[in-house]
């Protein structure tokens, strides 16, 4: 079978919500369609005030409802979930999504919700307010505990002035996303390829504490670790997820082992390896910690003695942290279990490029993947997007990727780790 009718057969229910983002649903809708999918459009009453139904009918090629009383004697509450294939409401309004988390059912959207048996995409639209609002936080992670996968909203300019996190991710990020949860099943990785396999990842930022206020850091959310967690679960693996300082939600079905500094970091991971298929070394560890920790907060000192005073800074010594990548390389030694993956953030540095030196570090530590990637004040570090390089063990080229949505980088490392596994 050709892999254009094998596209064919997938369903995409797409729901659309009322905000002003509505419009942009139809650039969605457009690349689903061109790309051979068979599409539903399930707006609410809210979303036709923005986009009108005969617009959907026409990009779509099907007539389109937004209650459950049209062609009744079909089901459509009911019947739309159960044969969907994937259902993503773009934009999803924050009233969409309490309704959702809450479980009601008062239009045919929020029926579809109940009863689908699918994959379900939320991309969310709003202002900045109504995203962060305590209520939409507990909604979102609710949701996320359930399974739905909930894109975080891009920051940018909202409807008037405003400007901040809310705005809906472009149509090509969502479709990008939409389309790793609808891999063809005779083209794509099996939902289920990781089923039984022990999966430990590591995630965001270790502190190392000065004193009881202070802390040396980095600037790692652990967006793409948690996106690798979620991506990892959703095939069926056992995750157990090592999170270094992390607000995010805990992807559903993940284990959840909380540390602060890169000895905690080290020490967890070297535990939960022990039975372990892979590890996935995402977080960012710190190479150095203060040689001493003050019981109290370190003072400014001032000598009034001396003309405008004297502010002497303190000299704080470093000492190494343990490299917990190199030691779990090591422990591991001549065996080929567990599938160890690394991740290389570089800067560059004049003289040679982010992959150059990449390359370098994948051979120092041993690994079977590395990911490279480039960071930076606005570049990867608490973004919704990120762009790396693979570099796999026996293969030459690097697999570069980006950039793209999180989600989207997770995906294809799974599916690198994959070959891994399976050519092992």
């Amino acid at each position: 079978m050709a892999e254009a009718d094998t596209v064919t057969r997938q369903r995409v229910i797409l729901g659309v919500s009322g905000g002003i983002a509505a419009y942009k649903a139809c650039s969605l809708l457009r690349l689903f369609t061109e790309a051979g999918y068979d599409v539903t459009v399930v707006p609410t009453a809210a979303a036709l005030k923005f986009v009108g139904a005969p617009t959907w009918a026409a990009l779509s090629g099907k007539p389109v409802s937004s209650d459950v009383w049209t062609d009744v004697h079909q089901v459509p509450h009911v019947r739309l979930g159960q044969q969907a294939d994937l259902l993503v409401v773009a934009p999803a309004t924050a009233d969409l999504m309490a309704r959702a988390a809450h479980g009601l059912a008062d239009d045919l959207l929020t029926n579809t919700l109940l009863t689908a048996a699918c994959p379900v995409v939320l991309a969310p639209a709003m202002h900045t307010e109504m995203w962060q609002h305590p209520a939409t936080v507990a909604n979102v992670a609710t949701l996320r505990l359930r399974g739905v996968h909930v894109i975080d909203p891009a920051s940018g300019r909202l409807t008037g002035t405003d400007t901040g996190p809310g705005r809906l991710p472009e149509p090509e990020d969502i479709f990008a996303v939409c389309c790793h949860l609808l891999s063809p099943v005779e083209t794509g990785p099996p939902r289920l390829a990781l089923a039984g396999r022990r999966v430990v990842i590591s995630a965001g930022g270790t502190r190392e504490p000065l004193d009881p206020v202070r802390f040396l850091g980095n600037r790692s959310s652990g967006k793409q670790g948690y996106a690798l967690a979620e991506v990892a679960a959703g095939r069926g693996a056992e995750v157990t997820l090592i999170s270094a300082n992390v607000a995010l939600p805990v992807p559903y079905g993940v284990r959840l082992v909380l540390v602060q500094t890169a000895v905690e970091l080290g020490e967890a991971v070297a535990k939960a390896a022990q039975d372990a298929d892979v590890v996935v070394m995402a977080a960012a560890v710190a190479d150095y910690r203060p040689a001493q920790y003050t019981e109290v907060k370190i003072k400014k000192t001032h000598d009034g003695s001396k003309v405008g005073g004297d502010h002497s800074a303190p000299t704080i010594q470093l000492v190494r942290n343990p490299d917990v990548l190199a030691e779990l390389v090591a422990s591991r030694g001549s065996a080929t279990s567990p599938v160890i993956v690394g991740f290389a953030a570089e800067t560059g540095d004049g003289q040679h490029s982010v992959l150059e030196l990449a390359r370098e570090k994948f051979v120092r530590k041993g690994c079977d993947v590395l990911v490279a990637n480039e960071v930076g004040v606005d570049k990867t570090f608490g973004q919704d997007t990120n762009n790396v390089h693979i570099l796999q063990r026996g293969v030459d080229a690097a697999l570069q990727v980006g950039p793209v949505p999180k989600h989207v980088v997770a995906a294809t490392l799974w599916d690198v780790v994959q070959d891994v596994l399976s050519t092992g």
